[in-house]
C-alpha cells in the first residue's frame, strides 16, 4: 500500500526537491533575498539562512513540503493524521513565552523571539521515524540544543531536560478530550540534549515552523521515535530525576523513557524492522538509531537497549 498515495495541498503548493537544494533559486521563489535571509521565527527575525546540511546519505529524497506539513501526529489537534493540518490554525503562536525552570542560573519567562535571536540558526535535513512505522526525510530549522543549554547554564544536578507543550484546549482542541494525560511532557537525558544533533527547530523548508508542526519551536533529536519531539514548548525544566513523560504514563508497555529507534526490539503492535518511507511503494529496512550510530551510539556504550526501549 502506497502510504501516501496524493499530495495533501495542491501540486503548486509543493516545493520541489531540485527547487529546494539549489538554495538561492529556492530563496528567490519565495521572495526572500539573500541579503535579508530567511525567518526562522517570526516576521520580525530574520536570519541568515546557510545550505541545508544532510546528516544522512544522499540516497535520501526529501519528503515534500505538502506531505510533511499534512500527515502528522499532534493529538492536541486530533488523533488523525489530517487533524492537526486541518484544525491547528486556532493556535497563535506569536508572540510566544517560555519558561525556563529547575537547576538553572536564571530561571523565569522569557520571550521566544528575545531569547532566540543572538543565536545563528542551523538547517539540516533529518531522517525522521515514527514508531508506528512511517518515516520522511525532513530539512529541519532551528537552534542546536546544545548553545541554547549553554546559555541557561543548568547547575550540577540538571541530569535531565523536560519539555512541556502548551496545555489550552481552546487553542488546542484536541485537549478537550483525555486520549492523553495533558499537558503532553518529554523529556531527554542531558547528554542527549547536549548531542550535536539535537535540534530546538523553529522551521522547516526555509519557511517558518508551520502550527500542525509544532510552531513556534518543538524538539527534534532524529535517531528517536518521533513522540519524543515534543511540539509548541512552553517550559524547560532542568531536573536530576528522570521525569515522568507523557506516552511512558499512558503505555508503559510500549512506550519507554528513551525511544530510540531499534529494529530489534518491536512495538508490541508493529515489527520495527522494517519501515515505510513517504513517498515510496516498498518498505525498507530500519537502519539503528535511525542511521545516526556514528554520532549517538556511544552515548549508550552498556546500557540494554532492549530493557531500556
Amino acid at each position: 500500500m502506497h502510504l501516501l498515495s496524493k499530495p495533501l495541498l495542491p501540486t503548486r503548493d509543493i516545493t520541489d526537491e531540485k527547487t529546494f537544494v539549489d538554495r538561492r533559486a529556492f530563496l528567490t521563489s519565495i521572495g526572500v533575498g539573500l541579503a535579508a535571509g530567511a525567518s526562522v521565527l517570526s516576521p520580525r527575525l530574520a536570519a541568515a539562512a546557510p545550505a541545508f546540511r544532510r546528516w544522512q546519505g544522499e540516497e535520501d529524497k526529501l519528503t515534500p513540503y505538502a506531505d510533511v506539513t499534512g500527515y502528522n501526529n499532534f493529538y492536541e489537534f486530533g488523533t488523525g493524521k489530517s487533524d492537526p493540518a486541518q484544525n491547528a490554525g486556532s493556535l497563535h503562536p506569536h508572540p510566544w513565552k517560555i519558561e525556563i525552570a529547575g537547576d538553572v542560573k536564571k530561571p523565569g519567562i522569557v520571550d521566544l523571539d528575545e531569547f532566540l535571536r543572538p543565536f545563528q540558526p542551523v538547517e539540516r535535513v533529518y531522517r525522521h521515524r515514527c514508531v508506528e512505522g512511517w518515516s520522511m526525510v525532513i530539512p529541519w530549522s532551528g537552534i542546536p540544543l546544545r548553545d541554547i543549554i549553554a546559555r541557561i547554564e543548568p547547575g550540577t544536578k540538571a541530569k535531565f531536560v523536560e519539555f512541556t507543550t502548551l496545555h489550552d484546549p481552546k487553542q488546542m482542541p484536541g485537549q478537550n478530550r483525555s486520549v492523553l494525560p495533558w499537558p503532553y511532557v518529554e523529556a531527554l537525558r542531558m547528554d542527549e540534549a547536549m548531542n550535536l544533533l539535537t535540534l530546538f527547530v523553529t522551521g522547516v523548508y526555509g519557511k517558518p515552523l508551520p502550527n500542525q508542526n509544532g510552531a513556534p519551536v518543538r524538539l527534534c533529536a532524529p535517531w528517536k521515535y518521533g513522540f519524543k519531539g515534543g511540539k509548541s514548548i512552553v517550559r524547560i525544566r532542568f531536573v536530576e530525576a528522570q521525569p515522568h513523560t507523557t506516552w511512558n504514563i499512558a503505555a508503559p508497555e510500549e512506550y519507554g523513557f528513551y525511544a530510540n529507534v531499534n529494529p530489534t526490539v518491536d512495538h508490541p503492535r508493529w515489527t520495527q524492522a522494517r519501515e515505510h518511507r513517504a513517498g515510496e511503494f516498498f518498505k525498507r529496512k530500519t537502519l539503528m538509531f535511525n542511521g545516526y550510530a556514528e554520532q549517538v551510539a556511544s552515548m549508550y556504550t552498556g546500557l540494554d537497549l532492549r530493557a531500556n526501549f
